[in-house]
């Protein structure tokens, strides 16, 4: 299973990811990192975990708001395809909150 480093906050943290899978979690940090820098400009540095915090909920909102659009959307996806998307948003949110855990660890 190889492991990358990404950057969140101007500091790098390992992660592990399945093969094949690097670039995208890479581009999944750097959204993430884009939301810390957001709020740290609007409140300052008010601590990592807090910063995290704050990214992952807002993160959390627009893929919610995501999913809810696209069960409206009703663009004639089988319930098989809706279900395929629903389990990748799943995964996603359970490696942010790894990430998130792993982090929060860290600062310890």
């Amino acid at each position: 299973m190889p492991q990358i480093s990404v950057t969140i906050n101007g500091r790098a943290y390992p992660v592990a990811c399945d093969e094949g899978e690097e670039g995208r979690i890479r581009e999944l940090a750097r959204m993430i990192d884009a939301k810390v820098a957001n709020f740290a400009r609007q409140v300052g540095q008010a601590g990592e975990a807090r910063l995290l915090v704050l990214a992952a909920l807002v993160l959390a909102d627009e893929l919610a708001e995501a999913k809810e659009a696209l069960g409206k959307a009703g663009n004639g996806a089988s319930a098989a395809e809706d279900s395929a998307v629903a389990a990748t948003v799943d995964r996603l949110a359970a490696r942010v909150e790894a990430v998130a855990a792993q982090l929060e660890s860290s600062q310890i």
